[in-house]
């Protein structure tokens, strides 16, 4: 059997062939569907192509698993419209020309992530193991609802799982294995995300287009506090993070950095691109034809309607925001005297956004358990640690409303008595906005984003993580789209205040070139300056090249495994989260008997009592010869793998019959139940 050191993967002219593979499907589906886009949304349309079409392919293959039938087949739309459009004419090399900037934003941003990834592609630590492991069963299986590679048996109807589907079905499609694949997906949200926010930043801004794309690069006040308080460089963009008590504050620029490829990473892409859709709906419905309405109201229906299979809790948020800005649209049209048929496309966009995955919510499994009321809010100082920047920057700009309606400020009179004096601060530059006589887009961003961070202070949800982080997964999931939808509004307005007669004159072409070239240079560079591998860098994009020195027997094991096709299950250790416990199901998608407890616990519950016994189950499995195949039947496991860490963890004991061995070496056995 071969070892990993000497697979292809390993090959730096293999991972180059797998980039490059990627990059020319996501090219490719954003190409078709540009030419469709062209008459609606004009200068937009090949930018607006990038998420689009990623989310038209990621419906379509969805359906096609649903149907069990090959994820691949879903190329083939894309295949007709490219040659219906080559047919047509519709690409015109002069106009493709004149769109190159927005395919170099991508390629920058693209390559910047896969950099980081480059230095750090371990799959390792955090939730890298969990990230992984529903990638790979997704590629070994892409079926849905797909299955669970940590609960044997059970499927992923218990979690949001479509931002794995996305990339995996890539990865199917590109032909690049999942631990390369891994890799890429970041660079990806990166790069689609970063072309779409350039694009808000063109659609709102003249000048200064730009920056919105500081929303990815800027971290929170506590970032730098940490520093000031003298913590070191290594903890300090962990313990920015975790400023506000018991909570998680994520931000752009750590999540990226820290690299798992979780749900609400993501969804980024996503967030932002609905985001765009709705604002380029507030700006230009009236002059959009029927045809061209029903066609951005469906787009915002598949990305709004995508939002629950990703990341379920951005639909609390933007489900509500989706709705508002319909609302506003409807009522200028109605101010205006429109019947009902120049706004009845509108109507439409919150229905067809669940009919689209009608099949995902009636196969859901999950629950929550409710609405709960904070009664330990977040220390006013901790706040601005993390939302700072977006406060400072609104009440500067409101500095004038406040000098003329000081008597609004006793807005934050009753939040304060009752005790809620973050959401006191909060509120101040959200009734001034409100109070407007005449609201701007980014005025309406950031009421939208100000009440998210009020009424994170006073509700959570309630979840299975105790009472000391009762509200962690509310701050944390809600924090993220927040800081997106905040940062957008902020850096707009300065953007606009920075444009103003006399503030600071236009830039030279050359120069503005120079600079950015410049800027963008440093960028490259500052992951190979900056410690970001954490002891774990590989310089590789396999991110499973590092077991084969620090781990050799489970490389061999795992590469034995990833070559294996159907439907296998899997025995290994089983021991605590966020360990080397897992790695098996994790590194091959293949499903074992239960990978890391706590997560399935907060997925499923535990109403079968299955969180003790399947625990027990492995261990009489590799200790109690007599109830090895047994229990291994039981579970409908196939292969029972025997390494390092299953002779740690058990008195192994194996019986003389029952049992095929398939695979050994470096001290690793797997052995496959006889017949």
């Amino acid at each position: 059997m071969q070892n990993r050191t000497e697979e292809k993967l390993l090959i730096p002219e293999y991972q180059i062939l797998c980039v490059a593979s990627w990059l020319l499907v996501i090219t490719f589906l954003q190409f078709s569907l540009y030419p469709l886009l062209k008459k609606i949304l004009l200068q937009y349309a090949f930018p607006a192509a990038f998420a689009a079409s990623l989310l038209i392919f990621t419906f379509l293959t969805w359906y096609c698993g649903l149907a069990r039938i090959p994820v691949q087949l879903a190329i083939v739309p894309f295949i007709l419209l490219f040659v219906y459009n080559l047919y047509r004419r519709e690409y015109v090399f002069s106009e493709i020309k004149k769109e190159w900037h927005w395919e170099l934003i991508f390629l920058i941003f693209f390559f910047l992530m896969l950099t980081v990834r480059f230095v750090n592609p371990t799959i390792s630590y955090a939730e890298k193991f969990m990230d992984h492991a529903f990638l790979a069963s997704i590629m070994r299986s892409p079926v849905v609802p797909p299955l669970d590679p940590w609960f044997a048996g059970g499927t992923m109807d218990v979690y949001y799982y479509l931002g794995y589907w996305i990339f995996g079905c890539l990865g199917i499609v590109s032909g690049v294995p999942s631990s390369v694949a891994f890799n890429l997906s970041l660079p990806t949200v990166l790069g689609v995300a970063a072309v779409t926010v350039y694009a808000i930043g063109t659609l709102l801004l003249d000048r200064f287009r730009w920056l919105p794309l500081l929303i990815f690069f800027i971290p929170n006040p506590s970032f730098f506090y940490q520093i000031i308080m003298g913590k070191g460089l290594n903890s300090v963009l962990w313990d920015s993070t975790r400023t506000i008590t018991n909570t998680i504050n994520e931000y752009p620029l750590f999540s990226f950095t820290w690299g798992d490829l979780h749900a609400h990473v993501i969804s980024i892409f996503n967030q932002v691109f609905l985001i765009f859709l709705l604002l380029y709906l507030c700006k230009y419905w009236e002059s959009l034809k029927s045809r061209e309405k029903w066609i951005m109201c469906g787009l915002a229906a598949l990305s709004l309607g995508s939002m629950p299979l990703i990341n379920t809790w951005d639909v609390l948020i933007y489900a509500p925001i989706t709705i508002v800005i319909a609302t506003l649209i409807i009522l200028g049209c109605r101010k205006r005297g429109q019947n009902i048929s120049s706004w009845g496309h509108l109507i439409a966009i919150p229905p067809v956004s669940i009919l689209i995955y009608l099949p995902f919510y009636l196969t859901l499994q999950t629950s929550t358990g409710g609405i709960g009321i904070v009664k330990t809010p977040s220390d006013p100082f901790q706040f601005l640690l993390v939302n700072g920047w977006f406060i400072a920057i609104f009440l500067l700009l409101l500095i004038k409303d406040i000098r003329r309606r000081p008597y609004l400020l006793l807005i934050a009179v009753p939040f304060i008595l009752a005790g809620y004096t973050a959401a006191a601060i909060a509120a101040i530059p959200l009734i001034y906005f409100i109070a407007k006589k005449e609201r701007c887009i980014p005025d309406l961003l950031a009421i939208f984003g100000l009440l998210i961070l009020i009424l994170v202070e006073l509700f959570y949800l309630k979840d299975n993580m105790g009472d000391t982080y009762f509200r962690m997964n509310t701050v944390f999931k809600c924090y993220l789209p927040a800081w997106i939808i905040l940062g957008t509004s902020a850096s707009v307005m300065v953007g606009a205040w920075l444009a103003r007669p006399g503030r600071i004159p236009v830039i030279p072409v050359k120069k503005s070139a120079v600079l950015a070239i410049f800027v963008i240079g440093i960028l490259f560079v500052t992951p190979f300056v900056v410690p970001l591998d954490l002891n774990y860098g590989s310089r590789s994009l396999d991110g499973l090249a590092y077991i084969d020195t620090t781990h050799p027997g489970d490389a061999g094991g795992v590469a034995y495994l990833r070559n294996l096709t159907g439907d296998e299950r899997i025995v290994e250790a089983v021991g605590g989260d966020y360990t080397y416990y897992s790695r098996i199901s994790s590194f091959t998608g293949i499903p074992t008997i239960i990978g890391e407890p706590f997560h399935e616990f907060m997925w499923r519950g535990d109403t079968t009592g299955w969180y003790s016994t399947r625990p027990a189950d492995i261990k009489s499995i590799y200790e109690d010869p007599d109830q090895t195949v047994v229990l291994m039947k039981k579970y409908n496991a196939t292969l029972l793998y025997v390494g390092d860490v299953e002779r740690e963890t058990y008195n192994v004991s194996l019986p003389s019959t029952g049992l095929e061995p398939v695979y050994s070496g470096q001290g690793t056995d797997i052995y496959r139940i006889a017949g």
